[in-house]
């Protein structure tokens, strides 16, 4: 039995008839740039997150991007962020010319960890950018006392984690700009490349609204230098009609998660904790194990698919070379022992238990 890490034909297949009808119709419009799909996307995605402001952009990179130059984070500022990410969390502090400073993060959760945050503030820290890793909410009530008490920006990186909340509060509500990717693997996926930002500020709001669309609050009026950072009309289309799903698929992926949390107890695996007063919407499934490398060649034999995320922390990577940074001990020992497994809302019990019995047999 193959079985990939998401299955996107099979829940295009579920969502066919509806898409492709929404599609022909928004192609028959021809409005394709901020047009009446995209407005609408922002609007409901701003109502299900109970947020003032969603806007789309081009992906989740840019979002990141648009959140910083909507916290003010300019050249010589230092932004506190994890190691332990994919490496747009940290570009996009660069982009703004700005350093990223790598902290370590908490054992059980692999999110950022607060004391270590407050370790890190300098005179020059501005911004703190907490990742919702692999879909749990990092520990918001603490990062938000320490902005509170630096006066620091917070820009959430949402790009795992939407639909997650933290003390029933959603992700993405809690900083200056909650920042969102909707690549195709997400939990909210389209079926290309997009983003939003999600702000309370009116401020920043208008100023994504402008850097998004080169600089421009009036056509042909250009304020500031911006950027060609649009979502397209197409994908918000596809994202309209999952974001009615959205929970549903998040509630599958928590179940997907409990089994294999049910067939792994007591095994060496070390298995994902789900705490009580946060969600975990599971856009990764991550054991922690020894000897990772050789599970994973034996799990992959057996034609199942598995992945690591990340093997290599950013701290590590040669495109950050230059910025000092202490060893991260947490972040370094996980980097080598973690690993992913499928985990998708269509995933049945019958492929879980197929992939346990690989997992334990390696």
């Amino acid at each position: 039995m193959t079985i990939p890490m998401v299955d996107l034909k099979g829940q295009y297949e579920t969502l066919k008839t509806e898409i492709d009808a929404a599609i022909i119709q928004a192609l028959g419009e021809t409005r394709y740039i901020l047009g009446p799909n995209v407005q609408a996307f922002e609007k409901e995605c701003a109502e299900y997150l109970n947020v003032k402001h969603a806007l789309g952009c081009a992906n989740g990179t840019d979002a990141l991007h648009l959140g910083l130059l909507a916290a003010g984070i300019k050249p010589g500022d230092e932004v506190i962020t994890t190691a332990f990410t994919f490496i747009a969390t940290a570009e996009a502090v660069r982009y703004v010319g700005a350093t990223p400073v790598f902290v370590d993060i908490l054992p059980d959760s692999l999110n950022i960890d607060p004391d270590a945050i407050r370790s890190a503030i300098t005179d020059k820290t501005r911004a703190i950018i907490p990742v919702h890793l692999f879909g749990q909410a990092a520990d918001m009530d603490e990062i938000v006392a320490i902005a509170e008490e630096y006066n620091l920006a917070i820009v959430e990186d949402c790009a795992q984690s939407v639909g997650s909340s933290y003390k029933g509060r959603k992700t993405g509500t809690f900083g200056i700009a909650g920042t969102f990717s909707f690549f195709p693997s997400k939990n909210l996926g389209c079926y290309g490349d997009g983003g939003m930002v999600t702000t309370n500020s009116d401020a920043a709001a208008d100023t994504v609204r402008i850097y998004r669309n080169h600089g421009s609050s009036k056509q042909y009026h250009h304020d500031v230098i911006g950027f060609n950072s649009r979502l397209d009309e197409l994908q918000a289309v596809i994202l309209r009609i999952k974001l009615k799903y959205i929970d549903e698929y998040n509630s599958n992926r928590l179940r997907v998660a409990q089994t294999y949390n049910r067939l792994l107890e007591g095994s060496r695996f070390e298995t994902p904790a789900i705490p009580d007063d946060r969600d975990h919407i599971f856009h990764q499934y991550t054991l922690l194990c020894d000897g990772r490398d050789a599970v994973r060649e034996s799990v992959l034999s057996k034609d199942i698919s598995c992945a690591i995320y990340y093997p290599v922390p950013l701290h590590q990577q040669k495109a950050f070379t230059g910025t000092e940074q202490a060893t991260l001990p947490v972040t370094e020992e996980v980097s080598l022992r973690c690993l992913s497994f499928p985990v998708f809302p269509e995933m049945s019990e019958s492929q879980v238990e197929t992939v346990c019995e690989a997992i334990l047999s390696a």
